[in-house]
Formats: C-alpha cells, sequence, structure tokens
C-alpha cells in the first residue's frame, strides 16, 4: 500500500510541532517528525534546546500528548548522534514507528540494542535510515530486526528543499529485489516529477517535504502524489 508520508521537519519547538501537525492532520494519516540534535546535521530541532527534554519526558509518562494524536499517526526519523534513548522516549509517547540512521551507531550489536529497545518501549515498528552514500551492504546484519528501510535521495539533511538525487532509484531497486518483502521509504526530494520511478523501483511509503506545504492546495497535492504513485504500480 502506498504511503504519503508529509514530514515535519526539525520544529524548533513544541509550539510549532502541534501547529504543523494540525495542518498535516486535515488531510493526511501519518506524519514524518524529523529531529536533529544540531550534530548529525547542522539544524537543532525539538526537543533538544532548553527544557524541551522535559517536555519529551512528560509525553512519555503520559503527562502531555502528541498534537494531534490521534487521529493522526506519527513516525519519527532520528537525525542525531545518540538515537537509542530518545527513541525509546519516543515510542513510550506513543509514536508508532521509529527509525534511525545506521552511520550514528557504534557497531551492529549498538543497532540491534537499539531497535529492540524502541520495540520494547511500545513502537509498532523500527527501522533504519541510510544516507546517499552509505552502502547498502552494512545492513545485512541487521535487516531481520527491521520493519522498514528509509532510503535518503537528497545529499543534505536537516531542511526542506534539498535537491533530489536520481541515484536513490537504483539503491531502491538493488534493496527491493534482495529483500523483496521489506518495507522501504523514501525520504527526500519527492515530488510528482519523481514518485511514480521511486514507486517502480520498489518504495512504498514517501516522506514528502515541499512538494506538499509548498503547494497551492496542499491537500490536492497530497492526493495527486498517492494517486501518482499507485497509478505507477498497476
Amino acid at each position: 500500500m502506498i504511503e504519503i508520508i508529509p514530514t515535519n521537519t526539525c520544529p524548533p519547538d513544541l509550539a510549532e510541532m502541534s501547529k504543523r501537525s494540525e495542518f498535516f492532520a486535515g488531510f493526511a494519516q501519518w506524519v514524518q517528525l524529523d529531529i536533529s540534535d544540531g550534530a548529525f546535521t547542522s539544524a537543532l530541532s525539538w526537543p533538544y534546546a532548553e527544557g524541551q527534554w522535559d517536555e519529551l519526558e512528560s509525553m512519555a509518562a503520559g503527562a502531555l500528548e502528541l498534537p494531534s494524536a490521534p487521529p493522526l499517526q506519527y513516525e519519527t526519523h532520528l537525525m542525531v548522534e545518540e538515537p537509542r534513548q530518545l527513541g525509546m522516549r519516543l515510542a513510550e509517547a506513543g509514536i508508532a514507528r521509529v527509525i534511525g540512521h545506521v552511520e550514528a551507531f557504534g557497531d551492529d550489536k549498538e543497532i540491534l540494542s537499539a531497535l529492540y529497545s524502541w520495540r520494547s518501549a511500545g513502537a509498532r515498528e523500527v527501522g533504519l535510515a541510510l544516507l546517499l552514500d552509505t552502502p547498502l551492504p552494512v545492513l545485512e546484519p541487521m535487516i531481520g530486526a527491521c520493519d522498514v528501510v528509509q532510503v535518503m535521495s537528497i545529499a543534505t539533511l536537516g531542511a526542506q528543499g534539498a535537491l533530489y538525487d536520481a541515484r536513490a532509484v537504483a539503491r531502491i531497486k538493488e534493496l527491493h529485489t534482495k529483500y523483496p518483502e521489506l518495507v522501504i521509504s523514501v525520504d527526500g526530494g519527492v515530488s510528482l516529477k519523481n514518485i511514480a520511478e521511486l514507486a517502480t523501483a520498489g518504495a512504498t511509503r514517501f516522506g514528502v517535504g515541499s512538494a506538499i506545504t509548498k503547494a497551492a492546495d496542499p491537500s490536492a497535492a497530497y492526493a495527486e502524489l498517492k494517486a501518482t504513485a499507485e497509478s505507477a504500480l498497476e
């Protein structure tokens, strides 16, 4: 099933996160919450400014709710150097899918431990994201523990509007050929110009930023992206 997932890219604070989530909830079933610690990428987002980790802890304890959830469901893309604890707190807060970067970990054992921890904390799905130049074979020891792999299709992370890199198509095709049952997500520069090719290559989930948020009619843009990807698979 094709999923179009608007990206709530590195919100600076809870108020902005809430504003964006309320907007996306008007037409989308899922949202991807992108989080950066200012080290893995240059962006600094919630909950890494002063006092914000306490807000996350309150969410994990049930004292605060994720904005617009339900009906909006959340996945999170962790662009941070120490993703294990963050992923656990977000899962405890109700985020259903937790995706961390393979490049953020020291070794395979750390990755497998984190995936287990996120699942144990309540995440329904866990997975790994790869930077554009990270070789796909690094996934092999962990692939059995992943529900999803997210292929980045931009070279620079942390902000909307980065240029799409068509090298992602071959990477998706290679992953899909080797692991046909694996859910493959793609994130970065996804638009009407490339979504059909990405879907044909094997991606079924699409993190979409500016192609929705900068559209004259974001709801219509969301629907058109979904229809175009679905048509490519018919």
